[in-house]
């Protein structure tokens, strides 16, 4: 079992973050606040040694799914919330965000490649999501998604 740290938006943790501590952040829907969190776990995860391609990889798919709760799940409304629950153990980084919005289907959003969808906006963050992450799921509602990535060595292998 792993403890709980809990963390005012903006505001880093009151001591220095235990591997394996879960971090449950609530943030206001915000892009400012969203990028202040991103900074943040960049910076643990570059504490953490993790490569840049890791880095890279989390940070696309945190943006992505902090854009998509803020601005899609949030209607960008500031007094409606974010929450992210993350955790970052030895082997891999586990992230959790959920809005206060309806929920959608993910099967329902078009397929970004598809030729006829080339030039619409929809999609493409979802497919970079799951491209970067190990792995990626939604709840029942389809207002939060939990993702993971599995740190790779230096020669690229799991």
């Amino acid at each position: 079992m792993f403890s709980t740290l809990e963390v005012e938006p903006m505001n880093p943790p009151k001591r220095d973050h235990d591997p394996g501590t879960r971090v449950d952040v609530i943030i206001p829907s915000d892009p400012a606040e969203a990028r202040c969190l991103q900074d943040r776990i960049e910076q643990l995860l570059q504490a953490h040694n993790a490569s840049d391609r890791d880095i890279f990889s989390i940070k696309l798919a945190l943006e992505e799914a902090l854009v998509n709760a803020i601005k899609h799940g949030n209607q960008m409304d500031r007094s409606k919330k974010v929450s992210v629950s993350f955790r970052l153990l030895p082997d891999r980084f586990e992230v959790s965000i959920s809005d206060e919005g309806p929920g959608f289907d993910p099967g329902d959003v078009p397929d970004p490649t598809d030729p006829q969808n080339l030039e619409r906006p929809c999609g493409r963050g979802l497919m970079l999501m799951r491209h970067y992450m190990t792995d990626v799921a939604y709840n029942a509602r389809g207002n939060g998604v939990s993702m993971s990535r599995v740190f790779r060595n230096s020669n690229g292998r799991k």
